[in-house]
């Protein structure tokens, strides 16, 4: 039986760590005197208000969280919480909708990327912060930060930490215990975070925007603290330096810790996703530059080069960062680049969709069908790393494909009933439900998503959160079986 008193508990403590995050931009607001310092201090006291108040209602019903009540802690923390997080940004703009805000911070928090806020150049330092910094906490998921923290507060992590952790294989451990593999998992995740920071500021960034942007692409997130993205600087280093950084990002964080254990590149080599993800990035990079030279947008090879390789690298592994406006392309150029962030990024990384562990996964599982259909007799099992798939991790698969595919049709023939034109409306299913931020069109790379409506931002907030928790964590709270006993 779920309990929810034991995970509003539990939230609570979330809740006061989400207040004390506030901490940062406040600071960056005070040193910068940027005009934003009372959003920060309204918001921290107001969350900080809200978690001391539950807190209290709810003392003496923490308990050790069970499975249930780790899918129901999941699902009320990531639709919650960006609630919380975006009340600097209700303070701080007298004209912005609870529906633009909550979408804004949903953005953020789920790594997506998308936006509703125009002239982020003007903004005040402190806001942009805000919004970079929720993109790095949600990247290795703000409930994993939790779990380091909970166990101290009385609540076990176990649960938390496989509902919160996504692909096929959950049960797999770093570490003996699960407090100790978040800890392991976020101390990989800063370090790699602060070396991106150093390396974008000696490319050229200054300080600030270096760390911004170490955040979203670390994450995987995409924000940018200029309307233009990277085409800001149009500069070789940075972009150079910010594609290394996107593809350490879209590997599984397990392979850099093993990495950091027994320094050894072959732990790279061994992954089953490492080889096929590199692969699949440099054959697409070199297809797109080849199509974008002998098309005529660019003359030369390596103007057209670099344009692919920033701009397809970042759209695959869900970033979103632009340089250019890549809707202009030979259409075959963008709808591959939104296929690729489908599958592209690895299990345990901070990118979203299907994950290329199941792509491969299901590949195979063709292959095995279709020699089954010539050999009946035969016993084929799926090999992954040398080790033979058990047959429920195949189906498992099959049926988040099944649910994956049927979310990207609904979500997009609902836009398309809401007026928007059905393009459009495709991309941005596909860009909300993979967490890549542009689509094409109106919410391509040279725009953003003011232009909708507050139906069309509800829709899109609830298929980023789909996108973000792998379907599954956050639809099966919905459903009566979850509820009973």
């Amino acid at each position: 039986m779920v309990q929810p008193l034991a995970v509003l508990h539990a939230l609570s403590a979330l809740t006061l760590v989400l207040a004390l995050a506030m901490g940062a931009p406040l600071v960056v607001a005070e040193v910068l005197d940027d005009g934003a310092r009372f959003a920060f201090e309204g918001g921290m006291l107001a969350v900080a208000g809200i978690g001391a108040l539950v807190r209290i209602i709810t003392h003496g019903r923490q308990r050790e969280l069970r499975v249930r009540d780790g899918f129901l802690f999941v699902a009320c923390g990531w639709a919650g919480m960006p609630v919380l997080a975006a009340l600097p940004l209700l303070f701080y703009f007298r004209d912005l909708s609870l529906t633009r805000a909550y979408f804004e911070a949903v953005a953020a928090l789920t790594t997506t990327g998308s936006t509703v806020l125009v002239g982020l150049d003007n903004l005040p330092p402190s806001i942009n912060f805000w919004r970079c910094q929720l993109q790095w906490m949600g990247g290795m998921g703000i409930i994993v930060l939790a779990v380091a923290i909970l166990p101290m507060l009385g609540v076990g992590g176990s649960q938390l930490f496989k509902a919160e952790t996504p692909g096929p294989m959950k049960d797999n451990k770093l570490t003996p215990r699960m407090t100790e593999t978040a800890k392991a998992l976020w101390l990989v995740y800063g370090f790699i975070t602060v070396a991106c920071a150093l390396s974008m500021k000696l490319a050229g960034m200054d300080w600030l925007d270096a760390v911004m942007h170490a955040f979203t692409t670390m994450s995987l997130g995409g924000m940018s603290s200029h309307d233009a993205s990277f085409a800001y600087w149009n500069s070789p280093a940075i972009e150079a330096v910010t594609i290394v950084f996107m593809l350490l990002a879209g590997m599984n964080f397990s392979t850099h810790f093993l990495f950091v254990r027994k320094r050894s590149l072959a732990v790279y080599a061994r992954d089953p996703e490492v080889p096929p993800y590199l692969g699949v990035l440099l054959c697409s990079v070199v297809a797109i530059a080849a199509l974008l030279w002998w098309a005529g947008v660019y003359p030369d090879w390596l103007p057209a080069l670099r344009a692919s390789a920033f701009n397809v690298v970042s759209v695959a592994t869900t970033t979103g960062y632009s340089t250019v406006d890549y809707g202009l392309w030979p259409i075959f150029a963008p709808m591959w680049m939104l296929l690729l962030c489908s599958f592209v990024s690895c299990t345990g990384s901070t990118g979203a969709g299907i994950k290329m562990l199941r792509a491969r996964l299901m590949a195979q599982q063709t292959v095995r069908e279709m020699r089954r259909i010539l050999h009946p007799q035969a016993i084929l099992p799926v090999r992954l790393g040398g080790r033979v798939v058990e047959n429920q991790i195949i189906f498992a698969v099959l049926a988040f494909m099944l649910v994956y595919g049927c979310c990207v049709v609904v979500v997009t023939l609902l836009l398309a009933l809401s007026g928007m034109e059905v393009v459009t409306a495709f991309s941005a299913a596909m860009a909300c439900i993979n967490n890549t931020g542009p689509g094409l069109n109106e919410v391509g790379p040279a725009g953003n998503y003011a232009g909708l409506t507050d139906l069309q931002l509800w829709l899109l907030s609830a298929t980023m959160l789909l996108g973000r928790l792998e379907m599954f964590t956050l639809l099966i709270v919905f459903t009566p079986a979850f509820w009973r006993r």
